[in-house]
């Protein structure tokens, strides 16, 4: 194998983590912010692209980390290697509440397609790149399931789904339509495009989007119930407009509460 042979165990129901096991010179290259905690004589090492062996060179890293610019990404990874003797435990934790996805490689042909936001860790070896478009409409209409990141390799790969994940698995020809945003991934052989919703009243008062994806078997999907997109709409819609930009959480009297407080000026 090309990527780092790692065990892990997930732990936890609505706010997972992920704990990898180590063995001496393994590591796990992750996302910055995913860190959780490691054990001791666990060597951090912030690396240019992802410490795939698919780098060659300078131009090779430049060209790999550069790639990550497109999909909202720093240019930089970190690398997590057990430099001690023995098995030694680093965890990465879900960056909001939902369900971490192991990704075999080898079971998908050593390849699969995810939302750019997804990735959340992955086997030193493994190579996380994007995924271009060939098609006009999705470059045009995709929206958040435009640009996509790709693992390859032959490794374990991590993925995060928000709110309750589905897991689709689509015969030769079958047909998945699905909002853009609910995207965790697919396989490789999954065919993906753009579709428009149609119909006058749909389109106006529909509420939900003039586009949605249509994935096309065969191949294995998987689909979000709360893309990171729609909570934080949610939460900015509730979220309190007042001159001050404050409030109380959980105020009964609301603007009268800050009048009597005296946050109110004249």
């Amino acid at each position: 194998m090309n990527a780092h042979e790692i065990d892990y165990k997930i732990f936890g129901e609505e706010m997972q983590f992920v704990e990898i096991e180590l063995d001496p010179q393994e590591g796990v290259v992750a996302e910055a912010g995913t860190f959780m905690m490691m054990d001791d004589h666990i060597k951090m090492n912030t690396i240019f692209g992802d410490g795939s062996n698919q780098e060659k060179g300078i131009l090779g890293k430049i060209f790999s980390a550069g790639k990550r610019i497109l999909t909202g990404e720093s240019l930089f990874m970190t690398v997590f290697t057990n430099d001690g003797i023995g098995k030694k435990q680093v965890s990465f934790a879900s960056p909001y509440p939902g369900k971490i996805i192991p990704i075999d490689l080898n079971e998908f042909g050593g390849k699969f397609i995810c939302q750019k936001d997804a990735f959340l860790c992955a086997a030193k070896g493994v190579s996380i790149g994007i995924e271009f478009s060939k098609k006009l409409g999705r470059g045009l209409f995709g929206g958040e399931g435009f640009i996509m990141q790709k693992m390859e390799g032959d490794g374990l790969g991590f993925i995060h789904a928000g709110g309750t994940m589905a897991k689709k698995i689509l015969k030769q020809g079958e047909v998945l339509k699905v909002d853009t945003g609910c995207i965790v991934g697919f396989t490789k052989d999954v065919d993906y495009d753009i579709e428009f919703v149609g119909g006058i009243k749909n389109t106006v008062f529909g509420g939900e989007g003039l586009f949605f994806a249509t994935l096309r078997g065969p191949g294995t999907v998987y689909i979000q119930s709360l893309p990171f997109s729609r909570l934080a709409g949610r939460v900015l819609a509730m979220a309190p407009q007042t001159g001050n930009g404050s409030r109380g959480e959980g105020s009964v009297l609301g603007g009268i509460g800050d009048l009597l407080d005296g946050d109110n000026r004249f």
